[in-house]
């Protein structure tokens, strides 16, 4: 499977929300109620979620079951501008009963069908490991060559980690308290 650009980039901008909501300057545990008081704010957020949806879609984080995986690994291929109607996408997902209103909200916005396909797909992402997914520009770059290898994907991570620790180090100097 490939995901597309747009769906890498909002992986790891998606992955970043939940980890600042994850834990207080104490390193506790507050996610859930970090994510309650999110949720209270939608009608202020669905303002931005056509400029950073992962920003908003963490509202929506368990909020859905996945019953057509191959139909979501689809999702994932699409770009911004040729995503599937929410129509489709929603035959792919079940929504908990807890996020039904938030649901009903959101899609009465003239971006909130868009906004839910990407949504779903995050949260999707969320749940899969990141090796199992090559972006779609790095498959077309090595379309004539051979398969991307886990050490290699392992060898991203690594630099990806060590870039978050050292943007981490230099926000401690600046004087914030420390991600970890």
């Amino acid at each position: 499977m490939s995901i597309s650009p747009f769906f890498h980039e909002l992986r790891s901008s998606y992955q970043a929300e939940l980890d600042d909501l994850m834990s207080d300057s104490e390193g506790k545990d507050v996610l859930r109620q970090r994510l309650a008081e999110k949720r209270q704010e939608l009608g202020f957020l669905v303002q931005v979620m056509d400029l950073n949806p992962e920003m908003v879609a963490v509202v929506l984080h368990q909020a859905f079951r996945f019953t057509q995986p191959a139909l979501m690994d689809h999702v994932l291929t699409q770009d911004a501008d040729e995503m599937l109607s929410w129509d489709t996408v929603s035959e792919a997902v079940q929504i908990e009963p807890w996020a039904k209103t938030m649901v009903a909200e959101i899609l009465k916005e003239p971006t909130g069908e868009w906004f839910m396909c990407i949504a779903a797909a995050l949260e999707y992402m969320h749940h899969k490991p990141l090796g199992s997914a090559i972006p779609q520009a790095q498959a077309d770059d090595e379309s004539d060559s051979a398969e991307t290898t886990d050490a290699e994907l392992d060898e991203e991570e690594k630099e990806a980690r060590a870039r978050e620790e050292a943007g981490n180090a230099w926000m401690v100097e600046q004087g914030f308290d420390s991600k970890d």
